[in-house]
């Protein structure tokens, strides 16, 4: 930000500080604004992840609700863990984001794919995947005023982290709850 990026926009952190938690308060306008400052900085291109490569890294070559299995624990996420799913305990509800790496990476070594906050995504919104590219590119077309969340956040149900759940927001929508995951495309 003190560098020209975020187009001078600058995130409420909600007191909760920022150091290594992920930013909030960001809507898909910000973010894009975000990658591309980023590409220009750097000359390597940045973007947002498309909903099927964020599905892929959430499910780490898994087919369960979960990359670890099919039920969830506040150990294992960031979530409203009042509630359960699955044979999963209740817990904690910790009414905040958390550092990014409190929890176990996946396989991968990726953190916070369940939980913490919901990611922003390239692709706009679609009821279902009827005409969705089959290459993982992004769905640039439809209603392209909402744009694809996934990931759930601290502030939903357990249910609402599994793999497969998929939200909309508007893309000016900013919320304590939202964020979003960098991916940089390399070419070979």
């Amino acid at each position: 930000m003190t560098d020209g990026g975020c187009s001078g926009y600058s995130p409420n952190d909600e007191g909760w500080g920022r150091d290594r938690r992920p930013v909030i308060n960001v809507s898909w306008n910000d973010a894009n604004a975000y990658v591309a400052w980023l590409s220009a900085k750097t000359g390597k291109s940045y973007r947002l992840l498309t909903e099927a490569e964020r599905e892929y890294v959430g499910r780490a070559g898994t087919r369960t609700a979960f990359w670890w299995g099919p039920a969830i624990s506040p150990r294992q996420a960031n979530y409203n863990g009042t509630y359960i799913y699955g044979n999963g305990p209740t817990g904690e509800y910790r009414q905040r984001t958390v550092a990014v790496d409190s929890f176990r990476s996946n396989r991968w070594g990726i953190f916070q794919v369940h939980g913490n906050v919901w990611e922003w995504t390239q692709d706009c919104w679609h009821e279902n995947y009827a005409g969705a590219p089959a290459d993982g590119s992004p769905w640039e077309s439809g209603r392209c005023g909402y744009r694809i969340v996934r990931g759930g956040s601290w502030t939903t149900y357990p249910g609402d982290l599994r793999s497969a759940v998929r939200g909309r927001f508007a893309i000016n929508f900013r919320s304590d709850s939202l964020g979003f995951r960098v991916a940089r495309t390399v070419t070979p």
